[in-house]
């Protein structure tokens, strides 16, 4: 069965087209030679059977007196069909072994010599039709009765009837397996012709839905070989369904490819720059000192600035080199690593708490495990922490427990609400044009150990939050966890973390998508 899916597989649609109307085409013909056959067969006889009923309705009310006075035996001939004959036997006669009983005879054949040589030829036929009309004459219960019999080696379809005229004729009728044959071959050969028209307009359907499927397919497989060989490419597709999702998804992501592509070139550009400003102030600082110059008053002031300038190469070097590092970390089998994030706090404030000692730190930490590599997650602490550092004016209030998870919150200026929509982006521009590489390796870290981060604005300034979203069936517990942090955090001026703004959402779904 394995074989057979991957043979399927390998076919191209229209290959598999042909192998669907070859099975159809196979299991319908099987089908038709073994059960409809049988079928048709027993269709014919019964409409024998309502044939020569029928006839003898004519006959009896012609010659029961019940008929039309200008219904004529002409008229009745004509009426008959092929293959029928009709006899009118005084069965009293039969009965009482007349030498010569009176039979009255009735076919669509208007030849005498002809209808002799018929009755001649049925003489056994038309002898044991007489002992049936003698069994029922003498039932006297039954007022015909109908069947079929093979009288030397030819099936015929009989019908003994009783005139109920008054007298004791009986009719009989009978058609031969000729007229079966003819309406068996006219049936099975209409059937085979409404079954080859039926197949011939299935097929060209299917053909139109192939070459439906096969057309934009060819177009979008076409614009993806532009694509991948850098040549401009446009595709249109006028569909609403899959395939139109398809091209449309592609026609997106390659434009979100190309912004992508235009937005590291220009991060590129301006973090080439970035990196030749101190270069080239190290330099130049170096070579006037060197000389005996000092470009900035005095030797010790020159040599800050020196310092300074190597801090930032350093701080963005730092970045790059992390932001190739870190997809090597997030890679790594972290399946059931848990880490302590308040050693992880503590880590890291003891590193950069001398980076700007005019800035308290405020703590509230619980010892609380996050899913992940210790390495990893100090780095995302170091990275918002670093941030904290640079616009905060004099606090920064950190808080780790169960309920909230991991927030860092510092007193410095609002954020800019565009600039939240695309904060943990990579390669967007920060605060004075400059590419922060620090909240794009944040987000990276975060959502591969499947918690989120939020930035938000509040009253008192701006807070980082990393949470994981607690599942839908513990949602009351939920509500009175974060009643009871709601407690704490008031009179902070503090956002909730259900309380979502639409940039948030629309971030979220960016993210998840």
């Amino acid at each position: 069965m394995k074989r057979f899916g991957e043979f399927i597989r390998q076919l191209s649609l229209s290959q598999q087209l042909a192998a669907i109307i070859f099975f159809l085409i196979s299991f319908f013909t099987a089908f038709f030679f073994i059960y409809l056959t049988g079928s048709v067969e027993n269709v014919i006889r019964e409409q024998m059977y309502t044939t020569l009923e029928t006839s003898q309705d004519m006959i009896s009310s012609l010659y029961g007196g019940g008929g039309n006075e200008n219904f004529t035996q002409s008229q009745l001939r004509r009426a008959l069909t092929n293959s029928q004959m009709h006899l009118i036997v005084d069965i009293e006669d039969v009965i009482n072994d007349a030498s010569d009983p009176k039979i009255q005879y009735l076919s669509s054949e208007s030849d005498p010599t002809l209808v002799q040589q018929e009755l001649s030829a049925n003489s056994d036929l038309i002898q044991r039709m007489m002992e049936r009309g003698v069994l029922l004459y003498q039932s006297g219960s039954t007022q015909y009765e109908h069947g079929h019999m093979a009288v030397n080696g030819v099936d015929y379809c009989y019908s003994v009837r009783l005139m109920n005229d008054g007298t004791s004729n009986v009719l009989m009728s009978y058609m031969d397996e000729n007229y079966a044959q003819d309406a068996k071959d006219m049936m099975i050969n209409s059937i085979l012709y409404i079954t080859v028209m039926a197949f011939c307009f299935i097929f060209l359907i299917m053909m139109l839905w192939v070459v439906s499927l096969i057309h934009p397919l060819n177009q979008i497989r076409n614009y993806i070989e532009k694509v991948k060989a850098g040549k401009e490419a446009e595709l249109h597709l006028n569909r609403k369904d899959e395939i139109g999702e398809l091209a449309d998804a592609l026609v997106s992501m390659r434009e979100e490819l190309l912004k992508q592509e235009k937005t590291k070139e220009e991060m590129i550009h301006n973090i080439s720059h970035d990196l030749k400003t101190p270069i080239a102030t190290i330099k130049s600082y170096g070579e006037s000192i060197k000389d005996g110059i000092y470009p900035y008053e005095t030797l010790e002031k020159s040599v800050d600035v020196i310092i300074d300038n190597a801090d930032r190469l350093e701080h963005k070097v730092h970045s790059l080199l992390y932001m190739n590092r870190v997809e090597y970390l997030i890679s790594q089998d972290a399946e059931g690593v848990v880490t302590n994030m308040k050693e992880v706090v503590d880590k890291v404030l003891l590193n950069i708490a001398v980076i700007r000692s005019d800035v308290r730190i405020e703590t509230d930490l619980e010892e609380i495990f996050f899913d992940g590599l210790w390495e990893s997650w100090r780095v995302v602490v170091e990275n918002i922490l670093e941030n904290a550092l640079r616009y905060a004016q004099s606090v920064i209030v950190i808080h780790l427990n169960e309920d909230e998870g991991l927030t860092i919150a510092n007193d410095g200026p609002s954020m800019d609400e565009s600039r939240i929509e695309t904060l943990f982006k990579p390669f967007e521009k920060g605060e004075g044009g400059r590419f922060g590489l620090g909240l794009s390796i944040v987000s990276k870290v975060v959502r591969a150990n499947h918690y989120e981060v939020r930035g938000e604005n509040t009253a008192d300034g701006v807070i980082f939050r990393i949470f994981r979203e607690k599942p839908k069936a513990t949602r009351p517990e939920r509500k009175q966890k974060n009643a009871r942090g709601k407690s704490r955090r008031e009179g902070k001026g503090e956002n909730r973390p259900e309380e979502k703004t639409e940039a948030e959402q629309e971030n979220r779904d960016e993210a998840d998508s």
